[in-house]
C-alpha cells in the first residue's frame, strides 16, 4: 500500500463521522501478514462522553460466522474429517427429518434448509435449539438450493464443533478462545468474559428502515410467515441492538451473530486465512481451499438476491459470464469473508494478502456492507 492510497483511505474513514452520522468505529488493514493501517474515531455513547478508541470491542453481529466456521473447519482438519461426511455420521441424532444425507459442507454452506424453525426455542438455550434442528425437516431439497441461515447456523456448527471434538464441556466459544483467540492474541470473544464488560461499546440500531433497499427482501423479512420471516425470527429471543447489549447476551456463545470484539483482532484473524492459514510463524490451517472454493452460487432463498458460499464464507456471486455482481470482498474471485448486520464487514484475500475489518457501533439498514465500508474496499484496490 503506498503512503498516498493509505492517505485516501483515512480521508474515507473520517468522511464516514462527517457526512454519514458514523458514532464510534475502527478499521484495520494488513498487507502480507502485518497492520499497515490502524484507524478508531468517534465516541462509544451517543452523549460522546466516552471517546471510542482501536481497543474498544463492540458486537459484529454476523461476521460472528466466519470466527465460527474456521473453528469447525480446524477441528475437522484435527480429526480428518472430509467435508463431504454426512452430518450424522458425526451426531446421530441429526439424521431424524429425512436429513441423513446432509452433509457437513452443505451445512457450512447454507445448503442444508435448516434457516427456520418449526419447534419454538430460545436462541440462549442451546439444548432446546439443538432438539428442535434435530427433528426440523429442510426448508427445500438440501443441496439442490441455498439460503442464509441467519441465526440457527449458530447452534448448527456449535453442536457440530462439540461432536467432533468431544471434549467435555466442549463449546464453541472456548474452542474459539483455545485455537485462535489466545494463540493470536485477540481481543475477540464468542462469549465476552466478565471482567470485559465494562469495556465494550453498546450497539445502537439504525435511525431509520430504508425502504428502497431491496425492497423485496423487506417485505419478505415483514411478512409474517414467510421464509425470510421465519429464519430472522427463529430461535426466538435477543432480536435487537437492546437485547443484545444486555450483560446476558455478552456472556453467551452465540457463533451465529455474538461475536464481540475489535477490528485489529477480526483483521489479524483473516491475514492469518490471507496468508494461506498462518501467521507469526505458526500454521493453523493446512489448507484454505475449503474457504476460497464457491460450493454454492445463486438465488438466495432467505436473502431474496444472489448469494455465494465456501464452506463456511460468503463469497460474492458472479453473473453468467463469471464477472462478480457486486464487490463486498475487492475484486479477486478467491477472496471470501462475512459481514454483520449493520454495517461490520472483514474478509481475506488470499491472492493479494489482504485482509480488511470495519467494526461501527452505530447501525445502518441491511444485513449486507454499507457504502461505509464499501467505499473503503473499493479504495483500497483502485
Amino acid at each position: 500500500m503506498t503512503p498516498e492510497k493509505l492517505a485516501q483511505i483515512e480521508s474515507l474513514f473520517r468522511a464516514n463521522f462527517e457526512r454519514r452520522g458514523e458514532l464510534g468505529a475502527s478499521l484495520s488493514l494488513w498487507e502480507n501478514g502485518r497492520e499497515v493501517l490502524s484507524l478508531a474515531a468517534g465516541f462509544v455513547d451517543r452523549r460522546k462522553t466516552r471517546p471510542w478508541t482501536a481497543s474498544t470491542p463492540v458486537l459484529v453481529w454476523s461476521c460472528t460466522k466466519g470466527l465460527a466456521s474456521a473453528c469447525v473447519l480446524h477441528a475437522l482438519q484435527r480429526e480428518r474429517i472430509p467435508l463431504s461426511t454426512p452430518v450424522g455420521d458425526v451426531w446421530p441424532e441429526f439424521k431424524q427429518g429425512r436429513k441423513e444425507r446432509v452433509t457437513i459442507a452443505q451445512v457450512l454452506s447454507h445448503q442444508a434448509g435448516l434457516a427456520a424453525l418449526d419447534r419454538p426455542a430460545l436462541a440462549l438455550d442451546h439444548a432446546a435449539v439443538v432438539a428442535a434442528l434435530e427433528v426440523q425437516f429442510p426448508n427445500w431439497p438440501p443441496g439442490l438450493a441455498h439460503g442464509y441461515h441467519p441465526r440457527t447456523f449458530g447452534s448448527l456448527v456449535d453442536e457440530l464443533l462439540r461432536r467432533v471434538d468431544a471434549t467435555p464441556g466442549m463449546t464453541l466459544g472456548k474452542y474459539w478462545n483455545t485455537h485462535f483467540a489466545v494463540p493470536l492474541g485477540l481481543d475477540l470473544w464468542i462469549g465476552l468474559p466478565p471482567e470485559k464488560m465494562d469495556a465494550v461499546s453498546p450497539i445502537y440500531p439504525p435511525h431509520k428502515d430504508s425502504p428502497t433497499r431491496s425492497p423485496i427482501f423487506y417485505k419478505a423479512l415483514h411478512t409474517k410467515g414467510t421464509l425470510t420471516e421465519r429464519a430472522f425470527t427463529s430461535p426466538r429471543g435477543l432480536m435487537g441492538p437492546a437485547s443484545m447489549n444486555t450483560p446476558e447476551a455478552r456472556r453467551a456463545s452465540l457463533p451465529a451473530f455474538g461475536g464481540i470484539g475489535t477490528a485489529h483482532a477480526l483483521a489479524k484473524f483473516y491475514a492469518m486465512l490471507a496468508n494461506g492459514g498462518a501467521l507469526e510463524g505458526v500454521r493453523y490451517f493446512e489448507s484454505i481451499a475449503p474457504m476460497t472454493t464457491t460450493l454454492t452460487d445463486g438465488p438466495d432463498q432467505v436473502l431474496l438476491r444472489p448469494t455465494a458460499f465456501s464452506a463456511g464464507f460468503m463469497h460474492d456471486p458472479l453473473d453468467e459470464s463469471g464477472c462478480k455482481l457486486r464487490k463486498l470482498f475487492g475484486p479477486s474471485q478467491m477472496a471470501f469473508g462475512q459481514p454483520g448486520a449493520g454495517g461490520s464487514h472483514a474478509f481475506a484475500d488470499p491472492q493479494n494478502n489482504i485482509a480488511f475489518a470495519y467494526v461501527m457501533n452505530q447501525m445502518e439498514p441491511g444485513v449486507l456492507p454499507n457504502d461505509k465500508a464499501l467505499e473503503i474496499v473499493a479504495a483500497i484496490y483502485r
